[in-house]
């Protein structure tokens, strides 16, 4: 993972970190068909509320995140005990219905992502530059069984190649994921003041069910 992201956590820069849980997440989440209590992950996690909304529907939720900074700032947001452990080269915190693990998202293996039945990418590919994102979406497909179902939030702007966040234009994401998952363009948000746009997809992992 890249060094500038883990900088802009220790230095405070963090603007697209949303205070408050995505409304598309809430709006098409429920539209998945993910099965009750189906493991989650989060790739890429941050501090993001979304992953309590997640938990607060009874998903159990796998975060991964590089910054320690982010899940410390993640824990210190709600009261509840924390564990902590090691596990396969990763820091893991445990808070509820939530596991963080503290770590570069390439080094997890199927392994330890065997209980994962669904997925949510809210900044996560548009974290990455272009030269990634190839191997990101070839390592998420690796990650999650088929049949899988996640939700991608992608964002454009004006910015060229300006990031992090990158704009990852629809085109892209087509290109990207359509090989291993299907995948479906649920709405396109109008663009705000600063000229980003965020699209919703919904995702399948394609491929024969054991």
């Amino acid at each position: 993972m890249d060094n500038p992201w883990r900088q802009r956590w220790q230095e405070g820069r963090i603007g697209f970190h949303l205070e408050s849980t995505h409304p598309a997440l809430q709006q098409h989440w429920p539209t998945l068909g993910v099965a009750d209590r189906a493991k989650v992950l989060v790739p890429l996690c941050g501090k993001s509320l979304d992953m309590r909304w997640l938990a607060d529907q009874g998903h159990p939720v796998l975060g991964i995140e590089l910054a320690p900074e982010a899940i410390e700032q993640f824990l210190a947001q709600r009261n509840g005990g924390v564990s902590r452990y090691t596990q396969a080269g990763f820091d893991v915190s445990r808070q509820g219905n939530v596991e963080l693990w503290c770590g570069d998202f390439f080094h997890l293996h199927i392994q330890q992502a065997e209980e994962v039945e669904a997925f949510y990418d809210r900044a996560s590919l548009i974290a990455l530059p272009p030269a990634t994102r190839e191997r990101y979406a070839f390592h998420l497909a690796q990650l999650v069984p088929p049949g899988a179902k996640g939700l991608l939030v992608g964002l454009t702007h004006g910015d060229g190649d300006a990031g992090p966040p990158f704009s990852v234009p629809d085109e892209e994401i087509e290109r990207l994921m359509t090989p291993n998952f299907r995948i479906e363009r649920l709405a396109h948000l109008p663009a705000d003041a600063r000229g980003r746009s965020e699209s919703i997809w919904a995702l399948e992992r394609r491929g024969p069910r054991v």
